[in-house]
């Protein structure tokens, strides 16, 4: 690509609209703080279930770092909920 393909356009304008920008404290629909919520309970409840089994196994690393991972995503997971 040249720097005749620009449009017209200088360098430093390039990959920016030039409309409005969005508000990005706004917060979430509920709808969508609930669905994130939903998908990193279903993502806790697996790193939970992997630290059961590495537990059971002996693995008491990879149990904790798991038990660790799915404490972070339940918190999260409230995070969202709660800041909107």
């Amino acid at each position: 690509m040249s720097a005749s393909d620009n449009s017209g356009r200088d360098a430093g304008s390039l990959g920016r609209a030039d409309g409005p920008r969005p508000d990005l404290s706004a917060p979430r629909p509920i709808i969508e703080r609930l669905a994130l919520g939903g998908i990193a309970l279903v993502v806790a409840t697996l790193f939970g279930g992997i630290a059961l089994a590495a537990f059971a196994g002996g693995e008491l690393f990879l149990g904790t770092m798991a038990g660790i991972g799915a404490l972070m995503t339940v918190w999260a997971a409230a995070g969202n909920l709660h800041r909107g």
